[in-house]
């Protein structure tokens, strides 16, 4: 007789079917986060959103093999009575809901600090007086500035890790001052995490907190004029992507020196789903989720991009691949930038055993395969229409 297999956490222990209500269960995280849930396991999620455009395909038809384990609920956690009830017929809470675009926290300082600390309050709030766990996700901009950056540009310390590998435990976050705006995003961040944290210290709130370090992968942002604001400035990999779909110039930023790491969103959601079913090991955590194999400037980032998008479109590149712009052409006045965001990985590796495994070149190259075949007509359709005078 045939026995349906028992899933287990790493402990060895069953899984139970969890409830999850997942808010910002329609963006980029949410979407690939609830295809994970429904494919592999046989939690419940609630998910909660604005917009479902994302995940439409996991929602519609009815004859979907998970059709009764994913429930959309429209509403904005900023006015909405229901989402308490929403937490307290959950198991845990998974809150994705951010303003997280480089562009608006120069520009709408306002919104950047209310969605991303004030909105956020009630929903830590509800789990600790419903004793329901959280997993928050925050950001790397908490970290800022590394200490490195301020040492002489020819001092050999640069390039000594303590000086710039960010630890969850110990790096101090690093700030710029009041005026500049850019920071607005990291301080809300920083101080909703300091509040989760201090619930957890005084009220018991079991919680987890993930700070992303550049996720990529398909659905990530919009394209400008297609499925997002014609002036709108996505991150980095979509308005590169932008630039790419209509053969402009990529433009990089104070020349592109900037240092990052990218992940594979596909990776890194098998990071989350460790958090989800793991919880004696996740509880009381925080956890950088990145990759540091896959570092690089800005502009290695572009001009891999160009070669990639060459290859997937099997176009040739424009003769003038990248321009340089200040930060205040394309940002505005008063953006500032960190130097590097390189992961440390020991406390994430240590308890859930997890190791992002996907190359820069093989993430690119899924992306924007993606990115081709969703919008590349589209682009075309609109850069052929006549503009109206």
């Amino acid at each position: 007789m045939a026995t349906s297999s028992v899933r287990v956490d790493l402990d060895g222990n069953p899984i139970k079917p969890l409830t999850i209500c997942m808010i910002g269960a329609g963006g980029f995280i949410g979407s690939h986060l609830c295809e994970k849930l429904m494919a592999e396991t046989q939690h419940t999620v609630l998910a909660v959103d604005v917009y479902n455009d994302k995940i439409k395909h996991l929602l519609e038809p009815d004859s979907l093999p998970w059709a009764n384990r994913i429930q959309f609920h429209r509403l904005n956690i900023k006015n909405d009575s229901r989402l308490e009830g929403l937490i307290k017929c959950s198991d845990l809470t998974v809150n994705l809901a951010a303003i997280c675009t480089p562009a608006d926290y120069n520009t709408r300082p306002l919104d950047t600090i209310y969605s991303n600390f004030i909105d956020a309050l009630p929903v830590v709030k509800y789990c600790s007086e419903n004793n329901k766990r959280l997993i928050h996700f925050s950001t790397c901009e908490v970290y800022g500035k590394t200490i490195g950056s301020f040492l002489p540009q020819d001092s050999p310390l640069r390039q000594d890790p303590a000086y710039y590998i960010l630890k969850e435990d110990t790096s101090p976050c690093i700030f710029g001052s009041i005026e500049k705006q850019r920071w607005s995003y990291a301080c809300a961040k920083q101080l909703i995490e300091r509040l989760i944290y201090a619930e957890g210290a005084e009220n018991g709130l079991e919680f987890t907190i993930v700070r992303p370090f550049n996720w990529i992968g398909p659905r990530m942002d919009f394209i400008p004029g297609i499925d997002g604001p014609s002036e709108g400035v996505p991150r980095v990999l979509a308005c590169f992507s932008n630039n790419l779909l209509r053969r402009e110039p990529l433009k990089l930023v104070d020349g592109g020196k900037s240092q990052r790491t990218f992940v594979y969103i596909k990776d890194a959601i098998e990071a989350v789903h460790l958090m989800i079913e793991n919880p004696a090991r996740a509880n009381g955590h925080i956890f950088n989720v990145g990759n540091p194999n896959n570092e690089v400037t800005v502009r290695q980032l572009a001009e891999m991009m160009t070669k990639v998008y060459a290859n997937v479109s099997g176009e040739d590149s424009i003769e003038t691949p990248t321009i340089d712009v200040s930060s205040k052409e394309f940002y505005g006045e008063g953006y500032d930038d960190s130097d590097k965001r390189i992961p440390d990985m020991t406390i994430i590796n240590k308890q859930l055993g997890w190791d992002p495994k996907t190359s820069l070149w093989d993430l690119l190259e899924s992306t924007l395969t993606y990115q081709h075949r969703t919008y590349a007509e589209a682009v075309r359709q609109s850069i052929a229409k006549p503009v109206a005078t």
